[in-house]
């Protein structure tokens, strides 16, 4: 029986291309392609795959949260990041989410395909890239909170006055350092809150209690 694969992914482009690759695999069915977690939600329960290529940055829901409402109430379902992120705290929050794999969009077709097949025997699969860093995330030690990303003092203090709404300027005027610097803070807030903008990186920041 083929491995029967799902996609979600917010530019079409690319899922039209993966589910071309994906169809000359004569050991995959591709049972559907989304372009958000929502759609992807409402159907699973009449598709049911096996491996799902998940890409973890998405406007409306970010890959943490889709990954643990899958994990919940799909356990069965073996979760493929597929992503350009690199940096260890996607890694490791993946995979504390329920991931069983994460690769990256640069890799190969061959890459991809020996994830899927990997991901489906309930095995962990890591792009080779990222390999040395996904051993870190998969320490014992390595398992803090999830949800709890490492900030700074600095960019506590910067997050702070984002959630005041005070502008990139506003903020560099307050805390006698350039507006570039504070440009640098809040891109770094942004990666390791896994948010897109300073709405939801307030509105996280506030949920996880990082805020008031």
């Amino acid at each position: 029986m083929p491995i029967k694969v799902a996609i979600v992914d917010d530019h079409p482009m690319l899922i039209r291309g993966l589910q071309s690759m994906l169809s000359c695999a004569d050991f995959i069915e591709v049972t559907g392609a989304y372009l958000s977690g929502a759609a992807l939600l409402k159907a699973l329960p009449q598709t049911r795959p096996d491996v799902l290529l998940m890409d973890i940055q998405m406007p409306e829901q970010s890959g943490e949260e889709l990954a643990q409402i899958l994990h919940k109430q799909y356990p069965e379902l073996a979760i493929l990041a597929f992503t350009n992120l690199e940096h260890q705290y996607y890694i490791k929050s993946m995979i504390q989410c329920g991931v069983l794999g994460y690769v990256l969009k640069s890799s190969g077709e061959a890459a991809l395909l020996r994830a899927i097949q990997t991901v489906y025997k309930g095995e962990h699969y890591f792009d080779p890239i990222i390999n040395q860093q996904a051993i870190g995330a998969l320490r014992p030690s390595a398992y803090s909170s999830p949800k709890s990303p490492l900030l700074t003092e600095r960019e506590k203090e910067i997050l702070e006055l984002i959630a005041a709404d005070l502008s990139s300027q506003d903020i560099a005027t307050r805390l006698y350092i350039t507006k570039r610097t504070v440009d640098f803070h809040r891109q770094n807030l942004l990666l390791k809150m896994d948010v897109k903008n300073a709405a939801r990186l307030v509105k996280k920041a506030i949920e996880l209690g990082l805020i008031k």
